[in-house]
């Protein structure tokens, strides 16, 4: 069967993944797991008419951003004659096999999928479905979202709680996944409350504060906060939130030369108010400062899920912090 899951909502991306992945016969899971990044022509059609072996069902993922992001004429646009031979072979793929294509937008990043494109109108023929994030301001979305998430987990949530928990954590689906596991097992068969969230749930504030103090570069406070955010998060829920904070520091100061306030809240879609915020913070912060900081960080979490590190994972974080 064929998929197709677009959108800049990562989690929800992930789960459905997570889901046909359970699937598969976990003794061949080397075997029967397959994953691709935008491969060339050749490659994805022979991705799409592999043929399982014994081992039952198989699962192919092929990350197709690319196709549908870049420009028509360049190499990743297919024409109609390699157009006309993918929609044989998808049409015609092994009933025991499942492929996944994924166009994951990055987060905060403007970019749109276009539509337009051909590949894009045959891959919307099949099982589509778009993820979008859920704005910030749309807090009784996000507070559905929560107290089904907490259901699926078997945990009771008020409405106050709910509202407790997205006023604490944000709007990141990830994180308040993250959150809602700590209540769980914190909570064991009680419901929690909103002293259970405060006390439990790290904060936005704790968030920031953190990524100020390496903005400000701060390390000898930055670390401080580091070791304190550890005793309640993944190092690598926390690098994931520094590289979304990160990412919109640096296109607000990117854009302050030459844009006020309200023109970048238009261009990077954010809250006029915060920006001036940020203009403030950054108003004496080189732009280079943050460009290095997003790339340490960018090499740690490589090396972290290349196995290429030869420090634990928190120590490889700290590493990048204090370069």
């Amino acid at each position: 069967m064929i998929y197709f899951f677009y959108g800049d909502e990562e989690f929800n991306i992930s789960n459905e993944i997570k889901k046909l992945k359970s699937n598969l016969d976990k003794d061949f899971i080397e075997m029967s797991f397959k994953q691709f990044n935008n491969p060339k022509f050749p490659d994805l059609i022979a991705a799409v008419r592999t043929q399982p072996m014994m081992f039952g069902k198989m699962l192919i993922v092929i990350n197709c951003l690319t196709y549908l992001s870049g420009k028509s004429s360049d190499e990743n646009g297919f024409d109609d004659k390699q157009i006309k031979q993918l929609t044989e072979a998808l049409d015609n793929v092994s009933e025991n096999l499942d492929v996944i294509f994924v166009a994951q937008l990055p987060p905060d990043s403007q970019k749109k999928i276009d539509k337009r494109k051909k590949i894009f109108k045959l891959l919307s023929k099949y099982n589509s479905k778009e993820f979008v994030q859920i704005p910030s301001y749309k807090t009784a979305e996000l507070e559905s979202w929560i107290k089904q998430q907490a259901k699926s987990k078997d945990l009771k949530l008020s409405d106050d709680v709910a509202a407790e928990i997205l006023l604490q954590v944000g709007s990141n689906l990830r994180l308040l996944d993250s959150e809602l596991e700590k209540l769980k097992i914190y909570s064991k068969d009680k419901a929690p409350t909103k002293e259970t969230v405060k006390e439990i749930c790290v904060t936005n504030e704790d968030l920031f504060g953190f990524a100020d103090f390496l903005i400000e570069d701060n390390k000898a406070k930055a670390l401080v906060e580091y070791q304190k955010l550890l005793t309640k998060k993944h190092p690598l829920e926390i690098l994931s939130v520094l590289h979304t904070l990160l990412h919109g520091k640096i296109q607000i100061k990117a854009n302050s030369t030459n844009h006020n306030a309200d023109e970048i809240a238009k261009i990077i879609n954010m809250h006029p108010y915060r920006v001036k915020l940020e203009m403030q913070k950054l108003k004496n912060i080189p732009l280079k400062n943050l460009v290095k900081l997003k790339q340490n960080l960018t090499n740690a979490e490589y090396k972290i899920k290349s196995g290429q590190s030869n420090l634990g994972v928190d120590k490889e974080i700290e590493y990048a912090i204090l370069q």
